[in-house]
């Protein structure tokens, strides 16, 4: 098999976004998006790319499912003691992507990022499937483990301890809340000369600023 992908393309005929079509703030203009996304049945398109930044200077990105969003921000949960959770503590900032590749779209989203209040968090864990609050337990998320033998060792241990009554939720698990202040859209166009928007918040104000930019 070649590894030569120099002619792996495609022509992205989709769609354009008009700088009069878009919304006047982001989270309206991303709503009709997802509502886009969602309304072509896309497999889970509230996936996202979350990447932060460790104390050591690296990036880092992963996968993350988005579970709730408004003019506050973008909730996600997890494990606070995993790489992203250390990360986000040494530095509160993220990035997140989404990417809907049969739309030819993707939206990118920066901000800081706040823990959401242990209520919201245990108001979410709370829905959660048994066997999804079991495996937060479980697992130490980001830590080395000897083998497969060991998170399923685990996951019994503790399917025990709480064999008779609720699952609570870990302290060390639970919600963030990305406060976005530059959202880009972008579709595809042919020939690459892609459609790309962005917004900026205003300092001190909650206006947006829209300005196109150059693919």
């Amino acid at each position: 098999m070649s590894n030569d992908l120099s002619q792996a393309r495609v022509s992205y005929e989709r769609g354009a976004l008009d700088d009069g079509a878009v919304a006047a703030e982001p989270y309206k203009q991303f709503g009709t998006w997802f509502d886009a996304a969602v309304a072509a049945e896309l497999f889970e398109p509230y996936a996202m790319t979350v990447a932060t930044v460790g104390s050591d200077g690296q990036p880092s990105a992963r996968i993350v499912l988005l579970r709730g969003w408004d003019e506050r921000g973008f909730v996600f949960f997890t494990n606070y003691e995993s790489q992203k959770g250390h990360d986000l503590s040494h530095l509160p900032r993220a990035a997140l992507l989404f990417y809907w590749a049969p739309l030819e779209r993707q939206i990118r989203i920066e901000g800081g990022v706040e823990r959401l209040a242990d209520v919201d968090s245990d108001t979410y864990f709370a829905q959660r499937p048994r066997g999804h609050r079991l495996s937060a337990w479980a697992s130490r998320q980001s830590s080395v483990v000897p083998d497969r033998a060991h998170l399923e060792a685990a996951m019994s241990a503790y399917e025990e301890r709480f064999a008779d009554t609720d699952v609570p939720r870990p302290d060390y698990w639970g919600g963030y809340r990305v406060t976005a202040n530059r959202f880009e859209f972008w579709q595809g166009r042919p020939n690459r000369v892609h459609d790309r928007i962005r917004y900026r918040r205003a300092v001190a104000a909650d206006d947006w600023f829209i300005e196109r930019l150059s693919p």
